[in-house]
Formats: C-alpha cells, sequence, structure tokens
C-alpha cells in the first residue's frame, strides 16, 4: 500500500525497537516488496505509436507535487507524444532498486529527501541536476514540553537536547535520512571525534532505553500537548502537514542552536535515457526546477532552496526564518552508519571487576572502587534491555583457591530472576563493590582464562559476545603466567565462536601492556583510564566498540 504525504506521520509508523533500527542489511532492503503508489501524468496521445513515458521516483511526501507539476508540463502534453508516471517511494526502496533491477526498470529521474541517499547508492549511474524543494531537519515535540524545557527563546545544540530528560523517538535509521542526518549533526556539532561517536551512540542508546513509542505516536503526543511528548527528528515539512488546517496547533519545531541539517530533495538523473525517452526526460527536468515547482513546494509547507518559508509557517508551528544550514558530509555520514550498524547485533557481556585491596586507593572525589562502581551503574542505564550482562568479582583466592567470585549470571537485561530483573540484579551488586575488597592481591590471569572459558561455554551465535575486565593492578597471583595465558587464548580460541578480551587499566599502576597482550591475543582492545574522571567514558566506548 503506497504511503503518501496525505497522512504524514505514516511515514514513520513502525514502533522504534533500535537493535532492529540500526540493522541495515542491504539485501532486506532490494528485497523489499511492493509499497508504492504511481500516477501517469501527461495523456498519451492515441496517434502515438510509441509515447515516451518518463518514470519519475519520488519522495512520498512530494510526490502530489510532482503529480501536480508534470501534470501539465510543457513537453509531457497529450500533443507531445509523452507522459510522466510519478511514483510514491520511499528512497530505501529505491536504492534497493538500483542495486536490483534491470536499467529499463528503474525511474529516469529520483527525487528521495536527502542527497544522503546517493552515498549509499553505490555504484549506481546518478547525476544530480537540481533541488525540488529544501526542508530542515528539526526536533518536533509539544509546545507544553518546550515551555517546561525552557527552550522558548533557543533550544541547547544537539547533543544537549538529546540528552535531555525529555525521551525521544528516533525513527528507523535505515529508512529515516531524518534520524540519520540527526545523528550527523550530534557528530558534526561536536567536532568528530571520539567523543563526538561516543554522544551519538549514547544518543542511540538512550532512545532504546526509553519508552517504545513510535514516532507517528510521539507526535501524536505533541499534537495533544502533552507535556512529556517525546522529540522526534523528522523534517520542518512534517511539522507544517501535522498542524494543517488545525487550530491553534500544539506539536512545534526545535530549532537546536548549531542550526540544522537539511533535506534538499535533489533531482538526479538515473543511467542515460534512450534516445525514444530523452527530450521527455529534459522536459520534467525542467519542470521540477521551474517557479511552478517551487511555488507548489511552499505550497505544501516545504521551503524553497533559498530557504523561503511555505505560507503560514508561524501558524503551523515553524518559524518564519530558515534556521543556519548545519553542512553534512555524505562520506562520514555513510561511515557513521556502518559504525552504527554494529550495534544491529545484541552484546553478551560478561564483565569482570578488580575488588582487590588497592582499589582503596583515592580517586576523584572517592576511591577507585567508588568510582568504578558509579561509573558501572552509569554506563549500565545505557545498555538496552536485550543486551545480556553477567557480573564477576575477582582479587585473590576469594573462594578456596579461586581468584574470583560470580555475582550475577550473564543473562539478558530485561531478563527476570528471582522476582527482579536481571538489570536491577546488576545495579545492586555494583553497589557492593567497595565493601567487598579483598587482601591478597590481584589474579588476573587465571580470573581472565577462567572467564573466557566460561564465556565461551555460554556463547551466543545471535550475539556479539565479549568479556570485559576492569582492573587497577598487576598479577600477583602463583597461577598461570602471562606467556601461558596468552599461548592458551590462542591455542582455544574458535573462529567459529570469537570471543574478545576488552581490558581497562584503572589508575596508573594497572598492567596496561599486560592488558593489551591480552586484547591482541583475543581481537580484543585495552582501554587506559589513569585520569578518574575517563572512566565513564572509557567504559562507554569499550561497549559502543565491543
Amino acid at each position: 500500500m503506497g504511503r503518501h504525504a496525505a497522512t504524514p506521520a505514516a511515514r514513520r509508523s513502525a514502533p522504534v525497537a533500535p537493535q532492529v533500527l540500526i540493522a541495515l542489511a542491504v539485501a532486506a532492503v532490494v528485497l523489499l516488496a511492493g509499497g508504492i503508489t504511481w500516477w501517469v501524468v501527461g495523456a498519451r496521445d492515441g496517434d502515438c505509436e510509441d509515447p515516451a513515458v518518463v518514470r519519475v521516483a519520488v519522495a512520498p511526501e512530494l510526490a502530489p507535487v510532482a503529480e501536480q507539476v508534470l501534470g501539465d508540463a510543457e513537453g509531457l502534453r497529450p500533443e507531445d507524444c509523452a507522459s510522466a508516471q510519478v511514483t510514491a517511494q520511499q528512497p530505501v526502496q529505491t536504492v534497493g532498486d538500483l542495486a536490483a533491477l534491470d536499467a529499463g526498470d528503474l525511474p529516469h529521474l529520483w527525487v528521495p529527501d536527502s542527497s544522503l541517499w546517493a552515498a549509499r547508492a553505490g555504484d549506481a549511474a546518478l547525476e544530480t541536476v537540481g533541488s525540488v524543494a529544501s526542508s530542515p531537519v528539526v526536533l518536533a515535540t509539544s509546545r507544553a514540553a518546550v515551555d517546561a524545557l525552557g527552550w522558548e527563546d533557543q533550544a541547547p545544540g544537539w547533543a544537549a537536547a538529546l540528552s535531555s530528560e525529555q525521551g525521544i523517538a528516533v525513527p528507523d535509521l535505515a529508512t529515516s535520512a531524518e534520524a540519520l542526518a540527526t545523528l550527523g549533526a550530534v557528530r558534526t556539532a561536536l567536532g568528530g571525534g571520539e567523543e563526538a561517536d561516543n554522544a551519538v551512540v549514547q544518543t542511540v542508546l538512550a532512545a532504546e532505553r526509553g519508552p517504545s513509542v513510535s514516532p507517528a505516536d510521539a507526535l501524536s503526543a505533541g499534537s495533544e500537548g502533552v507535556s512529556d511528548a517525546p522529540l522526534v527528528p523528522v523534517s520542518e515539512q512534517e511539522v507544517w502537514a501535522v498542524n494543517a488546517d488545525t487550530e491553534g496547533p500544539q506539536l512545534v519545531a526545535v530549532y537546536p542552536e548549531e542550526g540544522s541539517p537539511g533535506l534538499d530533495y535533489p533531482l538526479i538523473r538515473v543511467g542515460t535515457a534512450s534516445a525514444t525517452d530523452a527530450a521527455a526526460v529534459d522536459a520534467a527536468v525542467r519542470a521540477l526546477t521551474s517557479d511552478a515547482a517551487r511555488t507548489a513546494a511552499l505550497e505544501a509547507g516545504f521551503r524553497g532552496t533559498d530557504g523561503t518559508a511555505p505560507a503560514g509557517a508561524e501558524a503551523a508551528g515553524i518559524r518564519e526564518a530558515a534556521p543556519q544550514a548545519l553542512q553534512l558530509d555524505p562520506g562520514q555520514v555513510q561511515a557513521l552508519l556502518a559504525q552504527l550498524s554494529e550495534l544491529a547485533a545484541p552484546s553478551r557481556i560478561l564483565t569482570v571487576f578488580d575488588v582487590s585491596t588497592s582499589m582503596r586507593a583515592p580517586a576523584g572525589d572517592g576511591t577507585r572502587a567508588t568510582l568504578a562502581r558509579d561509573a558501572a551503574k552509569s554506563t549500565l542505564t545505557l545498555v538496552p534491555g536485550n543486551f545480556a550482562l553477567g557480573l564477576w568479582f575477582f582479587a585473590s583466592e576469594l573462594e578456596g583457591d579461586r581468584d574470583w567470585t560470580e555475582a550475577v549470571p550473564t543473562r539478558t537485561l530485561e531478563t527476570e530472576a528471582g522476582g527482579t530483573v536481571q538489570r536491577d540484579l546488576l545495579d545492586e551488586e555494583l553497589d557492593t563493590i567497595p565493601d567487598r575488597l579483598s587482601p591478597g592481591g590481584t589474579g588476573l590471569y587465571d580470573t581472565t582464562l577462567d572467564a573466557v572459558r566460561a564465556a565461551r561455554s555460554d556463547y551466543d551465535p545471535t550475539a556479539v559476545n565479549s568479556v570485559l575486565v576492569v582492573t587497577d593492578g598487576t598479577n600477583e597471583d602463583d597461577g598461570i603466567s602471562l606467556e601461558s595465558l596468552l599461548d592458551t587464548l590462542r591455542e582455544e580460541a574458535d573462529p567459529e565462536q570469537p570471543l574478545k578480551v576488552i581490558g581497562v587499566a584503572l589508575g596508573p599502576d594497572a598492567d596496561l601492556g599486560a592488558l593489551e597482550q591480552i586484547a591482541d591475543a583475543t581481537g580484543g582492545a585495552a582501554y587506559s583510564a589513569v585520569d578518574p574522571t575517563d572512566l565513564q567514558t572509557v567504559l562507554f566506548d569499550a561497549l559502543r566498540q565491543r
């Protein structure tokens, strides 16, 4: 069934499920079936033996504009022996078609909502020849929410807005240019780099930890004026369309202070038109970049390519002045998309925390133990419910000759055990870290080997499996040597069950070199958190890298 601009919220009606949202299997996209609406505009002359038909694939919300403009365009009239077939099609489906269909089945012209799609079209022969309309990406919510947040005069930046206490309803990253542009805006506004990458992933995880609200339902909540209406990344035009013909609309567009990335609705030639169709394709290009097309787009709530506001902007919950353009690099956004796709598979992590007495050493406003507790608890709040986490503590001879003890078995965070959900069990056990400190040294090597073996015996082939070891010291145990540990890890490695060790060295006394060698032997990673304030960032980055 086709989706058009007549019901704007239908563009993003699927419930938010970020682990599914971030899954980006192109092969699955290629297999998307149907779901399109098309019109033939410009009647064919009955005397035409071989009429030219221009196939135009258009983002659904702009399809009525294209239909109107091409309906009586010069060069596409009956006497011209030509017509235009307008197909309202989601850009992600067109991307799939470009990779799967023969040239004769592809559109001559493509108008996705964003140039970001062209970067995802691989080696397809594409040429951008203009822009039909524009619409900045904004955060939609209720007037009441804006008032409660204190954003009446100016909203904060993208990262701050999306990390506020207000809920977030992130559209499908695989199908929504607005969602991808929003995350690109967070990264760009923060200047790129690791801090920016972490902020982007934090936004995704925060959305996942929140209530499962579809963007359509979130827009409805905004329209109803409730103060806890989630923030939804949408085009400004969608806010306009939702509010059209509404008396005193409650849904408003929020414009973060750094500016907004824009949907530019590029007009793209696909391949090379045949001699029969070339003139008609040229006519369609002229029509879609004409003053008539600009007027029709403004009347439908889009901005002109120069930022001119649509009619009745203020009354429709959007502002007259165009926001500053926040430029995104399509290549960097594509790389960001690939990075986010790593979060598609849930993690299964056995976390192992050092509780030797050296953790009593001062750190920040407390000790290394309290720092580890607080950082771990904070990071836990960001972890999606379908991730599986287990918890061990280790020092030396905690249980007889064994250097470690299992506090919580590895289970998904949403699992209930003994009347308590796994997330709460982990939170409770993390609280005990300062009280668990044990004398006798640090059995790092024996514990690492046992943890790897335990994680492999509990392996989940549908998840990314790893062991996360946090320690502030060096191995002080008489057990296995580092050389023997590394040899054993390599010998027992199973390509069918890859399992990485991620080591976190807390403080200046931790043996980062040993952790690096262990990580190298397992394809993992090692981190150093010398500055006490770094630990939460390091833990979160370790989760992101997995």
